[in-house]
């Protein structure tokens, strides 16, 4: 593609917003977009066809996003201290979230169960754990996919998140009696 800096303009903005969405911090984002407008520019010439530039970026951006991720995992991310009482408390929310999603697991068939503790919590990847236990890589999407829509149901009956346009959990409160939450 002869001008890539002025298609970069155009679609900087909503691959933008696209990372945000999957990171929830702006300085994250800013440090992905950057490592994805560098992947662009070195790789370019890779790209076979120019009528999927748009599929090419966004893959080059989920695999940021993913490295990201592992990075966070293995505490080679450096995260600040925490600037104000309101960032404080969405962590806290964060953490309370993800404290019940784990409590809650235990109460998923043991497939689904496993399935989560492998991919999402251990950081297998959804072909490896297809391996792990013996099954087609589409029949572990499934499953994992359903285990999550499990997952968030019961959560979801359990609790109200409030989230903000970023998805990121402001407000916790419980539904019913089965929440620890107070």
């Amino acid at each position: 593609m002869d001008d890539i800096n002025k298609y970069w303009d155009s679609i900087h903005k909503k691959l933008k917003l696209f990372i945000l969405s999957k990171v929830s911090d702006i300085s994250y984002t800013e440090d992905i977009l950057q490592n994805v407008f560098i992947k662009i520019h070195s790789s370019i010439g890779t790209l076979k066809d120019e009528n999927k530039i748009n599929a090419w970026i966004y893959q080059i951006a989920r695999n940021e996003i993913t490295d990201h991720f592992r990075r966070l995992k293995k505490g080679k991310i450096f995260i600040p201290l925490v600037a104000d009482q309101e960032e404080e408390q969405t962590i806290n929310l964060w953490n309370e979230a993800l404290a019940d999603m784990i409590k809650m697991m235990d109460n998923l068939p043991l497939e689904s169960c496993e399935a989560l503790c492998l991919t999402e919590l251990d950081g297998l990847s959804q072909k490896d754990y297809a391996q792990k236990v013996g099954i087609s890589y589409t029949a572990a999407k499934s499953r994992v996919q359903r285990s999550r829509q499990m997952l968030k149901d019961m959560l979801l009956k359990c609790c109200h998140y409030e989230l903000d346009r970023y998805e990121t959990v402001i407000d916790i409160s419980p539904n019913c009696c089965c929440c620890p939450h107070k």
